[in-house]
C-alpha cells in the first residue's frame, strides 16, 4: 500500500481545523463563561496538535518548538482565567 504521508498529515491538520471551527462555535454560543473557557482551551490543544502534525508533514522541527511554547502560554493563560473566575465570579466555591 502506497500512502503519501505528507498528504495524510495535511488531511489530519485540515480535520483539526474543522474541529477548531466547531469549538469556536461553542465559544461564541456557550451559555456560560466556563463553557467558553473550555472551548478556548480545546482550540489551543487542537492548534498544538495541528502544529505538530504539520511539523511531521513538512519535516521542520521549528513547528514543534513553536507548538511547545504555544502550549506553555496556553496553559498559563488557562490557569490565569481559572483564578480570575474563582476570585471574581465565585465559580468553584
Amino acid at each position: 500500500m502506497n500512502v503519501d504521508f505528507p498528504l495524510l498529515f495535511l488531511v489530519v491538520s485540515a480535520y483539526a481545523g474543522f474541529l477548531i471551527l466547531l469549538a469556536s462555535l461553542r465559544a461564541v454560543l456557550g451559555p456560560t463563561l466556563p463553557d467558553r473557557v473550555v472551548s478556548l482551551d480545546t482550540i489551543n490543544t487542537l492548534v498544538v496538535a495541528a502544529m505538530v502534525t504539520l511539523a511531521v508533514a513538512f519535516k521542520q522541527t521549528i513547528y514543534v518548538d513553536i507548538a511547545i511554547v504555544y502550549a506553555l502560554l496556553s496553559f498559563i493563560t488557562t490557569l490565569y482565567i481559572a483564578r480570575y473566575m474563582e476570585s471574581k465570579m465565585g465559580v468553584g466555591k
